[in-house]
């Protein structure tokens, strides 16, 4: 006979008391199968590895999305026919393209990350991809930075 309030479950006493333990035998093994990732060791390690994946990929799609749209040039989107150039043109660049395939590295890094550690701690070590951002783009994309916006870089 099956409990009304739990369907599969049966309604007798003891055979609800076996199920039950063994549900909680199951979880039990379940849970630590996986201690090891819970473990304060490699829970720093993987937050370690995911910050320097996010300030790798960050920066690093936003200055190709930047070296894209700078080879582009100036775009116009006044008339259908200009827009329609203009998105061709977007869509067909290879630097765009892997601008977007950082991105994306970047924020399901950034969204793993989030889901173990805490923000207070991961938005600030992360901060560092200010720098980088900078300086690829002074280097790669030949930006010329102020000592202004340096000093701002350092600020954050």
């Amino acid at each position: 006979m099956e409990s009304l309030d739990h369907p599969g479950l049966s309604a007798n006493p003891k055979s609800s008391r076996i199920q039950n333990d063994s549900l909680i035998a199951n979880r039990a093994i379940y849970e630590s199968s996986f201690e090891f990732m819970k473990s304060p060791a490699s829970l720093h390690f993987k937050t370690y590895i995911s910050i320097l994946i996010m300030v790798i990929f960050g920066p690093l799609g936003n200055v190709l999305l930047g070296k894209g749209m700078k080879e582009i040039g100036a775009v116009a989107i006044a008339t259908p026919a200009e827009a329609q150039h203009t998105l061709i043109a977007i869509f067909s660049s290879t630097w765009i393209w892997l601008g977007i395939a950082s991105l994306i590295a970047f924020f399901v890094t950034y969204s793993l990350v989030l889901s173990w550690a805490d923000y207070s701690y991961v938005q600030p070590a992360s901060s560092i991809a200010y720098g980088i951002s900078a300086l690829l783009s002074h280097f790669w994309l030949k930006e010329m930075i102020s000592p202004l916006r340096w000093v701002g870089v350092l600020v954050i």
